[in-house]
């Protein structure tokens, strides 16, 4: 059953949506992520994902406060990235109240790392994989890396990483639909957990996405959907559940 996650990306403390990643490209949602958070949770949300955006550009967390009071706020686990670079900025997020740390950059840069970060974060260490045209990409998504997607998935798998979250860049905030056939070569790449995500625009993407059968793929983050009311998150939770 895939679990649908909603996303929180916050840019200069505000909830925002990017366009393929772009700053200049934003649309503010709400000053206040705290109370977006909490919204999502009232409406059946069992778990969210919040990215440091500013944090992500930057190389090094610049939201932890405000992760900290959301978590405080609410009483659903929370997954964060966003410049989560060095094993500190981790140990920070996790001390915010996060519930798992993603790690991108790094993960691409330095894979041999990976093995290190298990050891100390264990399964709340999650792989996140931002790629286009199947190739990664770092920095915020600014910089192209040579790393196949697949690749640096099986590698992460070897280090004992358990959960990978997998983007198309080219697809988040577009509204185009999910990459199925990228997706799917992921999770045919490793045993390991996946959760997909960009450009989910209805209960419809989630289906299509559900009825690709595969067994490591455990959720989907969705964003400009729900906030462009598109659809409600309870119609993306019944889509994942295979209910019209």
């Amino acid at each position: 059953m895939l679990t649908v996650i909603p996303a929180i990306d916050i840019k200069s403390g505000k909830c925002v949506r990017l366009r393929q990643g772009r700053p200049d490209d934003a649309t503010i949602y709400s000053d206040d992520p705290v109370a977006v958070a909490m919204r999502w949770e009232s409406q059946g949300a069992t778990r969210l994902h919040v990215v440091d955006l500013d944090g992500a550009f930057k190389g090094e967390p610049v939201h932890l406060e405000v992760v900290s009071r959301i978590t405080a706020a609410i009483h659903i686990p929370v997954q964060i990235g966003g410049g989560l670079r060095e094993p500190s900025h981790i140990h920070n997020a996790l001390s915010a109240g996060a519930a798992a740390a993603a790690v991108g950059t790094t993960a691409c840069r330095e894979p041999a790392c990976l093995s290190e970060l298990v050891s100390l974060f264990g399964d709340r260490i999650i792989v996140s994989i931002d790629a286009k045209d199947g190739i990664v990409r770092t920095d915020g998504w600014t910089r192209e890396s040579s790393v196949q997607a697949s690749d640096l998935a099986r590698s992460a798998e070897q280090a004992g990483i358990r959960t990978i979250i997998y983007t198309d860049v080219s697809r988040d905030g577009m509204l185009s639909g999910p990459n199925a056939g990228a997706i799917e070569r992921i999770c045919r790449s490793v045993k390991c957990d996946v959760i997909a995500a960009g450009g989910i625009s209805s209960p419809i993407d989630v289906t299509t996405l559900a009825y690709l059968g595969l067994p490591n793929l455990k959720g989907v983050i969705v964003g400009k959907a729900l906030y462009d009311g598109r659809a409600t998150l309870r119609e993306m939770m019944n889509a994942a559940l295979g209910k019209q």
